[in-house]
């Protein structure tokens, strides 16, 4: 199995940095946004190279999602990314074991936005969908985001959750969740 590296965006210098977008590009091709660039960047990245290669890339950052009347600190996941070519190999397996950890370790809550083809990925690893509606706490108060409601997937912690009930998350530009 290749190293699996855990860092804060500030000790990554710029050239770690440009190979992880270029791989976010690469995988997510065309729909790799500025703003979802900048939504993985101020937490841990997790990165794995072969050689001097990056192969594998995931986010944490920290966010607030509002459940329950309580403002759950929440290890957020964005640009869960392995190469085409070295998929199915574990990579993926490997950074999403650092993620928990890293969560366990950190958060209330754990939570992503998974695209259709990825959903097996992240429940055979634990995560389960949320079932409720999903919201935006925007600049102009907290906005219904339906588009969101089945594509939401939570690591449950420490803090009780009712996988039913309202989500909402805090505002950054781009896509909110």
């Amino acid at each position: 199995m290749l190293p699996v590296r855990v860092a804060h965006t500030a000790d990554l210098d710029s050239a770690a940095l440009t190979d992880a977008r270029r791989l976010l590009d690469e995988v997510f091709a065309p729909d790799m946004t500025d703003e979802d660039w900048e939504h993985c960047l101020g937490g841990l990245h997790i990165l794995v190279r072969d050689g001097a290669e990056l192969v594998g890339h995931a986010a944490v950052v920290q966010r607030r999602l509002l459940h329950g009347g309580r403002a759950l600190r929440t290890g957020y996941v964005e640009g869960v990314a392995v190469r085409a070519d070295r998929q199915r190999r574990g990579i993926g397996a490997a950074m999403m074991a650092e993620v928990a950890r890293i969560a366990r370790g950190a958060y209330d809550l754990a939570a992503l936005g998974s695209t259709d083809t990825a959903v097996p990925f992240y429940t055979d690893r634990g995560w389960q969908p949320w079932q409720g509606r999903t919201f935006a706490l925007t600049p102009d108060g907290v906005r219904r985001t339906p588009e969101e409601d089945d594509g939401i997937y939570v690591l449950p912690l420490a803090v009780p959750l009712d996988l039913t009930g309202d989500l909402v998350a805090d505002w950054r530009d781009g896509e909110v969740w």
